[in-house]
């Protein structure tokens, strides 16, 4: 996974040492009602779109950026939909992060899914219905969440409370 030029200068002054760093999510889907999934590099399994925020980046903006990245697909964010907070994560050379993620409701607008970028080794559309079963767990959650979002708009972003 690339590591981006502002992270790798604040490791440069606080080693392995644990950041806490914005990122996003996306649930695109299609008019189909498709879900847009990558197979992440690192470790095979299937996820949504995701990403860290650049310093001043507007959120659903980064994630917008993200997913034709990673994805070649144009999305349209259309609400918040979850926020959460991760586990600390170790990475193998040491170095720890924990994340506050943002979760959006997104729609396709343009755009052909493939591979963008070397964090993913596959990229496609899944009815929902039909998700592959090595889906990460936080995707599964976050998806949930953002469909309950999508049923009833007027309940709001889930957060822990």
């Amino acid at each position: 996974m690339p590591v981006p030029p502002f992270v790798a200068r604040l490791r440069s002054h606080v080693g392995h040492d644990l950041l806490w760093l914005p990122g996003v999510t996306g649930v695109v889907l299609d008019d189909d009602d498709r879900l847009l999934l990558g197979r992440r590099a690192d470790n095979g399994l299937w996820a949504l779109v995701s990403g860290i925020l650049e310093p001043g980046e507007e959120p659903a903006v980064g994630l917008v950026r993200e997913v034709a990245e990673e994805t070649g697909v144009v999305a349209e964010v259309v609400a918040l939909a979850h926020l959460s907070s991760t586990h600390r994560v170790t990475y193998p050379n040491g170095d720890e992060s924990q994340y506050l993620d943002l979760t959006f409701l997104c729609r396709y607008v343009d755009g052909e899914a493939h591979v963008g970028d070397d964090e993913s080794t596959e990229v496609g559309w899944f009815p929902l219905a039909e998700l592959p079963d090595d889906v990460t767990a936080t995707s599964r959650e976050r998806l949930a969440r953002t469909l309950v979002f999508r049923e009833d708009p007027t309940r709001g972003p889930f957060f822990a409370r």
